[in-house]
């Protein structure tokens, strides 16, 4: 059963050709919506398994990093850790792609400066094993972000094809099928009306 208020439908046949022109463009935008929706979820998926492996790497990373660094400090002591992080800022820069009209992430790169002092082979270390997390840092953020850009888009799409497929289609359905009843039954009445006139005025042509 349909629900939401009564179409402004034509009166007579014109009202029955509207309708047919808006179910057949309901039907086409359904089949589009249908289209998309499917291709939105293949790439949903590829974003879900990229976002996780993105993850992963960053996790490790960064257990590689704390790793390394926890052996710079205890052989370097503070003073390295300084020497170390005396360097500029990273530049990060994201490339994007556009899939089924949205625009999203699809890679990212991150550049960093090299310090302007010799830490020590331990500390060298690990601020590669930093500069390697961050990469990954950054590679994950585009991959997340790429993950809920089309996650947004294909719920959105999948509401619409079931407004257009189970809402819109079935009141538009329904609106001809009143149409055609009606058209049906005033060409009965028209017929019935056309046969009492033949029975009354065939006898008066007799006499």
């Amino acid at each position: 059963m349909t629900t939401g208020p009564k179409l402004a439908v034509p009166p007579g046949r014109a009202g029955r050709l509207w309708l047919e022109r808006r179910l057949k463009v309901a039907r086409r935008g359904a089949d589009l919506l249908d289209r998309k929706l499917r291709i939105l979820q293949a790439e949903l998926d590829q974003r879900k398994q990229a976002a996780e492996q993105t993850q992963q790497e960053w996790e490790r990373c960064c257990a590689d990093a704390e790793r390394l660094l926890l052996r710079a400090a205890l052989l370097g002591g503070q003073r390295a850790i300084r020497l170390a992080a005396d360097t500029g800022a990273a530049d990060v820069r994201i490339s994007y792609l556009t899939t089924m009209g949205v625009r999203h992430p699809a890679s990212g790169t991150c550049t960093i400066p090299e310090p302007a002092a010799w830490a020590g082979f331990a500390m060298a270390q690990a601020r590669q094993a930093y500069r390697t997390a961050l990469e990954a840092a950054v590679a994950h953020s585009a991959a997340a972000a790429a993950l809920r850009m089309i996650a947004a888009e294909t719920a959105v799409t999948r509401y619409r094809l079931r407004a257009v497929r189970d809402r819109w289609i079935p009141r538009l359905e329904q609106a001809r099928a009143e149409v055609i009843f009606a058209l049906d039954e005033l060409e009965r009445a028209d017929s019935a009306r056309l046969s009492r006139a033949a029975g009354v005025v065939g006898p008066h042509r007799r006499i």
